[in-house]
């Protein structure tokens, strides 16, 4: 069979339509979810039916090719994403129903019994820890969970999470997406690691101010300004020291560390003059009564083993160990704990061509089945354990994840419908045409080169898929722009960050994590302005190094203009 050639340009040869019609059914899924309060699982549905409608009538892509290309995406929405949901739900459940959560709520109001220091505390700290050790849904699930256990608002502490989940994204999971960026471009992974930690200085800071303003007000805000400070300043100079003398591997997870102990040490010193609480509670709401250490160890037993696993199955000489070793050095596991399938009919059957690539490539498409190294499992591991630990039985725990399934079925549909209609969507080349269009924009592109990884983000719900989308692209403009290719390439992982509070993905894992299935339009509404508003000022960062401050401030060199077709 003939591989099909992906075309950027069907509607009358010019990016701008061609752009429009491309974006129709991201416009359908946010729009029915945002303005017409349709539920998120016909949302997704009807977005995913707009994809393929478009993909094959307008970008001529065989329907056959469409349809696995869905297929391969629901199956990716249920392993790896869906499965990290599930269980993260599951860890959360054992430890209601035990009852200890109560005390994992008094123990962090043993800290602060500020509602405001508690969000820093864990939709900002903790996010971040998670972030940076497993990446995907789990940040969000946990500590929108978290959250609202320790009695925030479901819609408040769903977004809050998600605002949260912003300044760790860029390097994500042992630095997975800056790796992979290097490995699209062909750039020294040391430079983009640089480049992004710089890139992220001001918002690293701003981020835990924002928060607290979202949360509770300005003034309310300038009340606790000692923790804010403390809290972003400590993130940001880690992230920076890391990022830029180690590189990209441990940036989140040490900038999440050095954060909540600052904040830890502060409060040894500081505590706010007043007690913020939300209106409808008084003082007892949030008063700490004295746990023993016995009660804390007990009931803080489940999140560190989920911490714990979290973290071990996030290095890598544990996840190929997982996956069964390597072919020169095989395990008991190798060829049964990692199983790659090619995709019927999808597998190298579609070229991906110029400008997006320097040159035509055919795209692999394959499904990873590692039940044993992914992320979720090692949260349906702590859950096991640490249910047993609380003295559950195994019938208990199997009751109780029973009933967890029940509770996010719907959404688990609704998370592969998700990731179906971004794979349709990269696969007909649908993306990439909106890449273009932005790509096309001349002497302000530096500022649309963070705006193009905001996009990337906001459609594949991965700062390491928006890479892989539009790494070699950021790359190729800055050849033909004579711009620093460190810089624009950085700028897709630096941008991508702000579009991961809107991806439908993360919209529906703090909507489950919140119990508010159904609801998903109002936690979008919620973050939407908040996303565009601080993917613009990234821009702007990524415009005063590109045209205002001086080249030595950002690694590598202006490119020489290398000429390329351009796109009309």
């Amino acid at each position: 069979m003939t591989p099909w050639s992906q075309i950027y340009t069907p509607v009358l040869g010019n990016v701008f339509l061609s752009a429009l019609v491309a974006a129709l059914p991201v416009i359908v899924l946010l729009s029915l979810l945002a303005f017409f309060h349709v539920k998120a699982h016909l949302s997704a549905f009807l977005g995913l039916l707009a994809a393929l409608f478009v993909a094959v009538l307008v970008y001529h892509m065989p329907p056959s090719l469409a349809g696995m290309a869905a297929v391969n995406g629901a199956l990716y929405g249920l392993l790896p994403i869906g499965w990290i949901v599930l269980n993260a739900i599951f860890v959360y459940d054992i430890s209601v129903k035990s009852g200890d959560f109560e005390v994992v709520k008094h123990t962090i109001a043993g800290l602060a019994s500020d509602r405001r220091i508690q969000a820093l505390f864990i939709a900002f700290g903790f996010g971040a820890f998670l972030e940076g050790a497993a990446g995907f849904g789990t940040p969000v699930a946990i500590s929108a969970a978290m959250l609202i256990g320790l009695g925030f608002e479901p819609l408040q502490a769903a977004g809050l999470a998600l605002i949260g989940n912003t300044a760790p994204v860029a390097f994500g999971a042992l630095g997975t997406p800056i790796v992979v960026l290097a490995a699209v471009t062909g750039l020294p992974v040391t430079d983009l690691s640089a480049a992004a930690g710089r890139i992220l200085i001001p918002f690293s800071l701003m981020i835990p101010f924002w928060i607290i303003w979202v949360m509770a007000g300005r003034k309310a805000m300038l009340e606790i300004w000692p923790a804010c400070l403390t809290a972003g300043a400590s993130f940001s100079l880690v992230q920076f020291l890391v990022s830029n003398y180690h590189g990209p591997w441990v940036v989140s997870i040490a900038s999440s560390i050095a954060s909540m102990l600052s904040l830890v040490v502060l409060l040894r010193f500081w505590q706010p003059k007043t007690t913020w609480r939300f209106a409808h509670e008084d003082a007892s709401a949030t008063a700490a009564p004295k746990q023993g250490r016995k009660a804390a160890l007990r009931a803080w037993m489940p999140w560190v083993l989920l911490s714990i696993f979290v973290f071990a199955w996030g290095m890598p000489s544990v996840k190929t160990a997982l996956n069964g070793g390597t072919k020169a050095r095989p395990n008991l596991l190798y060829g049964k704990s990692n199983l790659v399938f090619a995709v019927p009919k999808l597998n190298n059957a579609v070229v991906r061509t110029p400008p997006v690539v320097p040159a035509p490539t055919v795209e692999k498409a394959e499904y990873t089945l590692n039940w044993l190294s992914a992320t979720g499992t090692s949260l349906l591991l702590a859950g096991l354990l640490g249910g047993l630990f609380l003295g559950f039985g195994l019938v208990d725990l199997l009751k109780i994840y029973w009933n967890t399934l029940k509770r996010v079925k719907i959404s688990l549909l609704t998370i592969m419908a998700m990731l179906a209609l971004g794979f349709t969507t990269k696969s007909a080349g649908l993306d990439a045409t909106v890449g273009l269009a932005f790509a096309s924009t001349g002497a302000i592109f530096p500022f649309f080169s963070a705006m193009l990884g905001w996009l990337g983000v906001a459609l594949t719900g991965s700062d390491t898929s928006a890479n892989v989308l539009f790494g070699g692209l950021q790359k190729i403009t800055a050849q033909q722009l004579g711009l620093n290719p460190v810089l624009t390439a950085a700028a897709n992982s630096a941008g991508g960050v702000m579009g991961k509070m809107i991806d439908a993905q993360s919209i529906v894992v703090a909507s489950v994590a919140t119990e508010q299935q159904g609801e998903e339009g109002r936690i979008l509404r919620y973050v939407f302005l908040h996303s565009v508003t601080l993917a613009a000022l990234v821009g702007l960062v990524i415009f005063l190094y590109a045209k205002v401050l001086p080249g030595r401030m950002m690694p590598g060199a202006p490119a020489p203009v290398v000429a390329v077709a351009p796109v009309k």
